[in-house]
């Protein structure tokens, strides 16, 4: 009886820690930027992205934008979206990550593409914000060394809702262990 007591503030204390570092993901509307959401000053992960919003993700203070949409999906605009990157002097990067069948090799370029000190800060967007946070998850947990309660705490609030992108990124951050 004892035990369960002393380990209730402990779970309500990770909770609120969770909870907290959750808050850390502000939404704003951006025109052109569906789901946009800034976590500190390093990231922001959205869904679709129109070549139109490019200009303004660079106003932002972004330095580079990595996509994560396959030229086949519906809407997505790759060679659009690269054109706008060009004429607006902000580093392009695409990334095709398809959600159904995942690609360990992608990730790994991804990590190394976001945390490249000349991407600094990244605009990283897929077409919901779904795949954009899983990556982001492990980027967290890779690199940060964030717990994985944690880093999928964050990545729900930047997007992320399918379980087969957590548990791939789980798995991912398993098979990938220094």
């Amino acid at each position: 009886m004892q035990l369960r007591f002393r380990l209730l503030p402990a779970c309500a204390l990770a909770t609120l820690v969770v909870t907290l570092n959750a808050q850390g993901v502000t939404k704003e509307t951006v025109p052109g930027v569906t789901n946009f959401a800034r976590v500190e000053t390093t990231i922001a992960c959205a869904g679709a992205t129109t070549p139109g919003a490019v200009a303004g993700i660079k106003k932002m203070g972004y330095a580079s934008i990595i996509n994560l949409r396959q030229a086949s999906e519906p809407g997505a605009d790759i060679e659009g979206e690269a054109a706008a990157a060009k004429a607006a002097s902000i580093t392009y990067v695409h990334l095709p990550f398809n959600a159904a069948s995942p690609d360990p090799a992608v990730v790994d370029a991804f990590l190394k593409a976001v945390t490249a000190p000349a991407n600094q800060p990244v605009f990283l967007h897929c077409a919901s914000a779904n795949r954009a946070a899983a990556l982001w998850m492990i980027k967290r947990i890779q690199v940060d060394k964030w717990d994985a309660d944690r880093a999928g705490a964050e990545a729900a609030a930047l997007g992320l809702t399918s379980p087969a992108l957590k548990t791939f990124a789980l798995d991912y951050v398993q098979a990938h262990k220094p």
